[in-house]
């Protein structure tokens, strides 16, 4: 099991690594300076990209897990003071690959030929903080972002989060900010999903996004800014298994997400209607918005767009075909997994209702894999055990049979005890061995001195 979650998320990284290269259109020369930056950055070779690509385009995202070879030696730990120099190479030149870095120190006699591992390095380097990645955030500076546009639907998307109003949520009808989410095309400036929803967190994007891609298909990228409801590894999972490209802002740089902020800027003329209509229930807050951004926006001319069209018209006739995912592969895709332990009644608890697991599984920890938006039932997975369903628990008004014992925790019938048995004979092997002790009076009596 183990195995599996880690060959999917070396898959997912490898998508990532070869997001920049699926860009449509692109051209050879652009191409070829892609991926001589990557293999700079990554310290693979071109080769190794090649293979990366081919396959991907060949098989998906399957193609990208590292094929089984068996349990492999663990590498052996890198000293910390290897680890010191490796930063501070890494330091005065923040250029510098891992297998640059490792040339060095086996070329000054630190380490010897092949002590190393360049993925070891890499991984010792990310866990201080010197990976290629954080080296690279501090040294670029934020200049000034041109204004850019997609020329087709679905080749990029943007997001973001907004605060609302407060509505009278919960028990008692205490008064909660309300969030609103929405996903707009880059190209047509069209809205493909919006939404209020109760509680701030990577749930509701997930929810918004799937919506967005269960009506109009799946986008080639989707750019998002570094919130922490973003930047998950359920999202990046799901990009992947998707084929969608996952691309973030640079930090403090709020322009590149300048479409989706205007468009909120415009929200603000809803809220402004709503306050004054003063719904009672987000139900009833989500149908004027949806009522208002039809009316209001997404049919409304747009100065950005061709002839000032509105983003509706102009999603509607552009050309590019849109691409859907089959109903499994993206219930796959939007898949969270939650380790649980089962209790002494077979039971586990998982947001705040009961599953019924088996009591074969007592005391173990299971993994939960779930889909978010539906948790009337839960995919059970143990190692060594095929997966399996299992449904809610329903609690009645009188206490119900004990389920039976699996046959193998069964007492098994006997008609004797192997315990006293075994002891029994261990008693008389003792009793033999053990030499009998020296009387002195039957040694006296028989020598006639007593």
């Amino acid at each position: 099991m183990k195995d599996q979650k880690k060959a999917e998320q070396i898959a997912v990284e490898r998508v990532q690594l070869l997001a920049p290269l699926l860009e449509e259109g692109l051209d050879p020369a652009r191409s070829r300076e892609i991926k001589t930056r990557i293999c700079e950055q990554t310290g693979l070779s071109e080769r190794t990209l090649r293979r990366y690509l081919a396959t991907y385009r060949q098989e998906g995202f399957g193609g990208l897990k590292p094929k089984g070879k068996g349990k492999q030696p663990t590498a052996p730990a890198i000293a910390p003071n290897i680890v010191d120099q490796a930063i501070l190479l890494r330091r005065e030149v923040p250029s510098r690959s891992v297998a640059q870095i490792i040339q060095i120190m086996e070329w000054e006699g630190l380490i010897g030929p092949g002590q190393i591992k360049r993925s070891t390095l890499q991984e010792k380097l990310t866990e201080r903080g010197y990976s290629t990645r954080h080296m690279r955030m501090y040294a670029e500076s934020g200049v000034a972002a041109r204004r850019f546009q997609q020329k087709h639907r679905n080749r990029l998307w943007h997001s973001d989060l907004k605060y609302g109003p407060y509505l009278p949520i919960g028990p008692g009808g205490a008064m909660k900010q309300v969030f609103l989410v929405t996903f707009i095309d880059d190209a047509t400036r069209f809205v493909l999903h919006g939404e209020f929803y109760p509680v701030m967190d990577k749930t509701i994007v997930e929810d918004c996004f799937r919506r967005a891609i269960q009506k109009y298909g799946v986008p080639e990228a989707v750019y998002f800014d570094n919130g922490k409801q973003y930047r998950t590894k359920w999202m990046t999972r799901a990009c992947s298994k998707l084929g969608i490209r996952l691309l973030f802002a640079k930090p403090y740089s709020p322009e590149s997400t300048g479409k989706v902020e205007r468009f909120n800027r415009v929200v603000d003329s809803f809220l402004s209607e709503a306050a004054l209509e003063k719904p009672k229930t987000l139900e009833r807050l989500n149908e004027l918005f949806q009522v208002w951004l039809t009316e209001c926006y997404q049919n409304k001319p747009h100065s950005a767009l061709p002839n000032k069209q509105s983003p509706y018209s102009t999603f509607q006739s552009d050309k590019k075909s849109l691409r859907f995912a089959d109903p499994d592969v993206l219930a796959d895709a939007f898949l969270h997994c939650e380790p649980r332990k089962v209790d002494k009644s077979g039971c586990i608890s998982f947001m705040d209702r009961k599953y019924e697991v088996g009591l074969s599984f007592m005391g173990c920890t299971v993994d939960v894999v779930y889909d978010p938006a539906d948790i009337t039932e839960l995919t059970i997975e143990y190692e060594g055990h095929p997966s399996w369903r299992v449904k809610e628990l329903v609690i009645g008004e009188r206490a119900g049979k004990r389920p039976p014992l699996p046959k193998h925790l069964q007492p098994e019938p006997t008609d004797s005890s192997r315990l006293l048995a075994a002891a029994e004979e261990r008693s008389h092997q003792r009793h033999d061995h053990q030499a009998p002790a020296v009387t002195y009076r039957r040694v006296l009596k028989e020598s006639g001195d007593v």
